[in-house]
């Protein structure tokens, strides 16, 4: 992966903050966009500087989405990938939760990585290639108890994917989503705290555990590189085996 550049949204922590390391580690460069500058000062604590540049402001709006393209070209000179992180979760029932909520989920989760989709394809096809990579969720796959909106929004942009890999693919792009499944990030800070409720999840997980970011991370920098260049409108859940169940049974405890 040496020299190649990515953007990567949601670049504050979590999932996207390893995607940068990784890259970094194996002698890229990126773009970190996130919309609190205050979240984005661990790519100087760090030392990246040097290696990661910086684009403040909301995915929702194309400026933000063209800004980072830009600064990709101006200064790296290219762009390799592009890695649309970046999401909301929320959860409430059908007849409770405010549309608002619904229309801001949507915003965030649909309409944005469809915005920093076309942000990123002229130049990718001007380069007659281009990997593209969606973090969109298990509950994308799948309904939960009080999550409709997060599940229509990872839904919709799962079938974002495998439209968008069809359009790009005669260009050499490539598009594709990787599903995380429960995963230690602030994201899930909330579920995390509740004691009953990271349990059960825990359990329902065939490897008996929650996943760590670094792990997802570790497929979407797989699909990210030139290696993965036959690898085309899939969509890949990195879940530890929880999407592999009907959901009739728990898998047994760990030991018996």
């Amino acid at each position: 992966m040496s020299q190649r550049v990515a953007i990567v949204t949601g670049a504050a922590s979590g999932i996207g903050r390893a995607v940068i390391a990784s890259f970094v580690r194996s002698g890229g460069s990126a773009v970190a966009v996130d919309r609190d500058a205050d979240t984005l000062r661990w790519v100087a604590d760090d030392g990246l500087a040097d290696r990661v540049a910086v684009v403040v402001g909301d995915v929702t709006s194309n400026e933000t989405n063209v800004a980072a393209v830009d600064l990709a070209l101006e200064r790296f000179g290219r762009l390799d990938a592009a890695i649309f992180n970046a999401g909301v979760s929320m959860g409430g029932g059908l007849l409770d939760l405010p549309m608002e909520d619904f229309d801001r989920a949507m915003n965030v989760n649909v309409r944005a990585v469809a915005l920093g989709i076309r942000s990123v394809t002229p130049a990718m096809r001007a380069a007659s290639a281009g990997r593209i990579v969606v973090t969109a969720s298990t509950s994308g796959i799948g309904g939960d108890p009080n999550m409709w909106a997060y599940n229509t929004t990872k839904g919709a942009v799962i079938n974002l994917v495998r439209a968008a890999a069809i359009d790009l693919g005669p260009d050499g792009i490539t598009v594709n989503a990787v599903c995380p499944g429960p995963t230690e990030t602030p994201m899930t800070a909330r579920l995390q705290s509740l004691p009953e409720a990271h349990e059960e999840l825990r359990r329902a997980i065939p490897l008996q555990r929650w996943g760590q970011p670094e792990e997802i991370a570790a497929m979407i920098v797989f699909l990210a590189s030139p290696e993965a260049s036959f690898v085309n409108g899939a969509i890949i859940p990195v879940d530890g085996g929880i999407t592999a169940s009907t959901g009739q049974f728990r898998p047994r405890a760990s030991g018996i």
